[in-house]
Formats: C-alpha cells, structure tokens, sequence
C-alpha cells in the first residue's frame, strides 16, 4: 500500500491542525482514492503518504479537510472525475 493511514493521520494533524476525526475522513479519502486507482491513471504515478503531505501543503491556509478539497478541486478541474473523493461534511466524535 502507497499510503500508510497512520503516519498520514499523525503528520496531517502535525502539519496542518484540525482534529484526529477530521485527519481520519482525509485519510480514509486518501485510501479510497489511492485503492481507486484513478489517481494513478491521470497523474501518472502512485498517490503515496509523502504526495498528498506535499500536495496539501500547497494549498492555501486551512484545517486537513480544506486543504483535501482544494487539491481534490483542482485534480477535478484538471482531470475531472475527482468530485466524488471531495469532503463534503464529516461528524467530529
């Protein structure tokens, strides 16, 4: 497996705040959408743990999950198809 949900938990909550229950609806997107294999076929490469830290670390300011939808935003905007891995609310338990 490219992402390790873990250490993709620990470091989203480390490098960009929120919540662990907001780190764990990034990362169970992330799995979805790396199991998908649709990331891999647009982009060209295997959506691994360092990508996504990279990826969301580009974005503007913002909590795990805004930063998630920013990238996802733009991945639909130049792939299309990528709406559906979008974060659209999640509860905080």
């Amino acid at each position: 497996m490219f992402i390790d949900p873990e250490r993709l938990e620990t470091r989203l909550c480390e490098e960009f705040g929120g919540s662990s229950d907001e780190a764990r609806v990034v990362v169970r997107q992330a799995v979805d959408l790396a199991d998908s294999g649709h990331y891999e076929a647009t982009a060209g490469t295997p959506l691994t743990t360092d990508l996504v830290l990279s990826e969301l670390g580009d974005a503007p300011d913002g909590t795990p999950a805004d930063r998630w939808n920013w990238w996802i935003g733009s991945l639909e905007i130049a792939y299309g198809e990528y709406e559906r891995f979008g974060i659209r609310q999640y509860r905080a338990e």
